[in-house]
């Protein structure tokens, strides 16, 4: 059977105790700070009596990423597997040593285009600060962005994991064969539903 979830008489769902929720800063308890979204959390820390820069700091990393949605108290096992590589990516963003290679196997999972846009801007200034990139993606706004296309097919499961073309997306769309052409060639066209260009860019 499914488990059954009740909410606590006595703090009333919001798990501390009367002593602990007393505390407050800029006149938010505990339970009303992890009830807030990043983006709020992160306007939340950035000045007045709550100011905490180094907690603001994390915060605008994890808004960099696209997780700007996510609630502070949101549990891990809540997460998405694309929500869940953007927020290891904002913690390697923080380290004072970034590593020379991520691998991102579709970040772009469970994004709004506007959130697309920011991750890749977001990688673009990876790019730009030396790291390299290799990302597993089917998202056409990724493919198009992208230096290079390694394409495996020809189509999916056992009928693929043969390099059916490798270059830039400029090459896909102009010579290529391949579904994954088609689309991107759709994607790029000017009456596509996107109307996106491919032009030089940094992933």
């Amino acid at each position: 059977m499914a488990g059954v979830a009740v909410t606590c008489e006595v703090c009333e769902g919001k798990r501390y105790e009367e002593g602990v929720l007393a505390h407050r800063l800029g006149g938010r308890d505990i339970s009303e700070v992890l009830g807030m979204t990043v983006d709020e959390a992160a306007a939340f820390f950035a000045g007045g009596e709550a100011r905490t820069p180094a907690a603001h700091r994390v915060l605008v990393r994890l808004a960099d990423v696209g997780l700007g949605y996510l609630r502070l108290g949101q549990p891990l096992t809540t997460l998405s597997g694309g929500e869940r590589q953007r927020l290891k990516l904002a913690t390697h963003l923080g380290a004072k040593k970034s590593p020379a290679l991520y691998v991102l196997d579709e970040p772009t999972t469970g994004l709004h285009l506007a959130d697309v846009a920011q991750l890749l801007a977001l990688l673009d200034r990876l790019v730009d600060n030396g790291t390299s990139l290799i990302v597993v993606e089917h998202h056409q706004a990724v493919m198009a962005h992208a230096d290079w296309l390694i394409d495996l097919g020809p189509e999916a499961g056992h009928d693929g994991g043969r390099i059916v073309f490798e270059g830039t997306p400029a090459d896909l769309v102009a010579n290529g064969k391949t579904l994954t052409a088609h689309h991107l060639r759709s994607y790029t066209a000017p009456s596509g539903t996107a109307g996106g260009e491919i032009s030089p860019s940094s992933v």
